[in-house]
């Protein structure tokens, strides 16, 4: 397989900078319902993103020779135009991240296949919109499902806390082979390199592509947006810490689980760790300037926002208050909670 160089979005017209978009800006496309797009995209900060993509519904785009993505149709907030499926290898397949519980989809992905035994399912995380069809699909073609390990958060539940994402979880998933950071997986002719990065969920994972300058990046890295990460099922520190274990890596192409390839996606890490941590400093100064809840800090980053959005803005600020805990800058009152009021921790 020689990898291929992807070509950058036609014409431009869909790369913003986060400064030049707001929550409230909505993507309408012929194909589709409008989707707005999520609270973690909005101003502040000079992040880059590209919404630039057609998700080709019902179709499999070759990206380079032995690997097409087909688009589920299920666009949303978090979503974007769609989950990404990946189909690796020519006369025989692996499937990457099958998508939600839609037969639909799951029709496509063996109508893609036109016939070529699928050996394999691989999943990077269970999200609704990622792994329930790895189950269908197995049902279907007696082919076994590896990749993450089941459903867990990043923490336990503190007292009286609900998980405001519970849903979002697949918690019937279960693989015949789990995978695990350096584990490399063989199957349709190429084999996978397992990348643990937690973060937006505890057990995420990436996938290189073996012999090849390709980094599956599932929901980690993405150029339509910045991920959400949420607490207890997503920690801050864990997503940051893995995007520091990507910058250590060499993989320049990106195939994300929503959106368009990402190219140069060093360069794109890097700059989605610098408004990560121009995000953490926005709270910081909040905090300077006397104690607050979440709903008060939301309200002064996101004034520019649609305050029906704040709630899902404030999960994003929750991992942030939650990190700088953890790391004694901030403390809560009564308890670390959604709830709770932040304030600076004395020197």
């Amino acid at each position: 397989m020689t990898c291929l160089t992807m070509p950058a979005a036609s014409g431009g017209a869909g790369v913003r900078t986060t400064d030049e978009v707001t929550i409230a800006l909505r993507i309408t496309r012929a194909h589709g319902p409008p989707v707005p797009v999520f609270p973690q995209c909005a101003a502040h900060t000079d992040m880059k993103h590209d919404r630039d993509f057609d998700p080709n519904y019902g179709s499999a785009v070759e990206l380079m020779p032995g690997l097409r993505r087909l688009t589920a149709r299920n666009p949303g907030p978090f979503t974007f135009l769609g989950t990404n499926t990946y189909l690796l290898g020519t006369s025989r397949l692996a499937v990457v991240d099958p998508g939600p519980a839609d037969e639909a989809h799951v029709e496509n992905i063996l109508k893609a296949a036109s016939g070529a035994p699928i050996e394999a399912i691989v999943v990077s995380h269970t999200h609704v919109d990622h792994s329930p069809a790895a189950r269908r699909l197995r049902d279907k073609t007696g082919a076994q499902i590896v990749g993450c390990g089941v459903h867990r958060a990043a923490r336990a539940l503190m007292e009286n806390e609900i998980n405001p994402l519970d849903a979002s979880g697949d918690k019937e998933y279960t693989p015949d082979r789990q995978l695990r950071e350096g584990d490399v997986f063989s199957a349709a002719g190429i084999s996978l390199h397992a990348v643990e990065t937690p973060g937006h969920t505890a057990n995420h994972l990436c996938f290189a592509l073996g012999g090849e300058d390709v980094l599956l990046s599932a929901d980690h890295v993405m150029g339509w947006s910045t991920s959400i990460v949420a607490p207890p099922d997503g920690s801050m520190r864990d997503y940051m810490a893995s995007i520091d274990k990507l910058l250590d890596r060499r993989e320049q192409i990106y195939l994300p689980g929503h959106g368009g390839v990402i190219n140069d996606a060093l360069s794109h890490v890097r700059d989605l760790k610098r408004h990560r941590l121009g995000r953490e400093a926005a709270v910081l100064r909040e905090l300077a300037a006397a104690p607050l809840t979440i709903a008060q800090i939301v309200a002064s980053l996101y004034a520019d926002v649609d305050p029906a959005l704040h709630r899902a803005a404030g999960l994003s600020v929750f991992a942030h208050l939650e990190d700088l805990a953890e790391r004694g800058l901030v403390a809560a009152s009564p308890a670390l909670a959604l709830n709770a009021t932040f304030r600076l921790r004395s020197s």
